[in-house]
């Protein structure tokens, strides 16, 4: 197994991410600011979790996505998670070391 590395994370691709007021870029088809964000990642409802958490890791640069969750939150939600991912659902196992699992996910479909 490879050793972890530390875990060090890159600035922002934009300082606006972190103004509560500021509309981030990945939410691009929403009218919601960095702190909606932020209060639907800490829904009680672990479906409405996952759902804002799948449009961060699918929409967001990599980079942006660690100002608002961590590794470990995302493989918590996993199971509930992935069907959210569309493309990046691959990417998102293999960083994280996480099962893909089989299967469309939501909002694919098959010729």
């Amino acid at each position: 197994m490879i050793p972890m590395l530390a875990f060090q994370r890159l600035p922002p691709t934009s300082p606006d991410l972190l103004r509560d007021d500021a509309r981030p870029y990945f939410l691009w088809w929403l009218d919601a600011t960095v702190a909606d964000l932020r209060a639907a990642l800490g829904d009680p409802d672990p479906a409405r979790r996952a759902y804002w958490m799948g449009a961060l890791l699918r929409e967001a640069n990599t980079r942006d996505v660690w100002l608002f969750v961590t590794p470990d939150q995302v493989r918590d939600h996993w199971p509930m998670l992935a069907r959210h991912l569309g493309r990046t659902r691959g990417l998102w196992a293999w960083l994280l070391r996480l099962e893909e699992p089989r299967g469309p996910s939501a909002g694919e479909t098959h010729a």
